[in-house]
């Protein structure tokens, strides 16, 4: 019987940024939704991160259906998540709620690290601390750490649902709470990742078991960002895959 305390739950949704992006579009196709970021080379769509980790269902929590997998890591190889390997530029968005019980708890929303064990890149979501966490590995193989701790951030533990967006480029990571601009921060160039390591997501630090992951798309429509600013949507997908 699986059983345990987490009780956050996430939607993971990614997209591989290329140069020149400059705009954010809606494609309407025989009634389905779909969204992409638009650039010189054509249309870009993001995926559903959640999707290339979760396999099966487990009980209902509350009113929103959730993958719950007990104890086991929600780890992959990543060349089956990023079989071309991560951009240099991207964005990171996810929906979650914390609960009472967990909201002063550190946990991974996204790591990646490589054959030895490595860590090349990671969200952290640390509650004690109200913070959210960029860690990077540098063209030396060095880390870095950049910690985002604006009181912007503090909404994301109040046990309300919010939207959290990591929008990387090539220099510099952005912070995004409930789709408003919370901080920014000039980073290191980093290396790129190794595609024979693993990727984990929604994953606490302390001792690795995961969260519970939402997949009730109708319930994430409710926190579309309809007034997205202009400078965000060049690189944040703000809306989900409507399906």
């Amino acid at each position: 019987m699986n059983c345990y305390l987490i009780r956050w739950v996430a939607f993971i949704w990614i997209v591989n940024s290329v140069p020149c992006a400059f705009g954010m579009v809606v494609s309407e196709q025989t009634g389905t939704l779909v969204f992409y970021i638009m650039t010189h080379y054509g249309f870009v769509p993001g995926f559903d991160l959640t999707e290339k980790f979760l396999l099966r269902k487990g009980t209902v929590t509350e009113d929103l259906p959730s993958f719950r997998l007990g104890s086991s890591p929600l780890i992959k190889p990543t060349k089956l998540i990023f079989p071309d390997g991560l951009s240099n530029e991207y964005s990171l968005v996810t929906i979650f709620r914390v609960r009472r019980t967990t909201k002063k708890d550190r946990w991974y929303l996204w790591q990646i690290f490589d054959q030895s064990g490595s860590s090349q890149v990671s969200v952290v979501v640390d509650g004690d601390k109200k913070a959210v966490e960029f860690s990077s590995q540098g063209l030396l193989k060095n880390s870095f750490r950049y910690t985002f701790k604006s009181r912007d951030l503090h909404a994301l533990f109040d046990r309300q649902w919010h939207k959290l967006g990591i929008s990387v480029h090539s220099d510099t990571v952005s912070i995004y709470v409930d789709c408003t601009l919370a901080e920014k921060k000039m980073t290191d160039e980093r290396d790129s990742i190794d595609l024979n390591g693993r990727t984990l997501i929604s994953t606490r630090v302390e001792d690795g078991r995961p969260v519970d992951v939402c997949s009730h798309d109708s319930f994430l429509n409710k926190y579309f960002c309809s007034g997205i600013n202009s400078h965000l949507a060049p690189y944040l997908l703000a809306q989900l895959l409507k399906r």
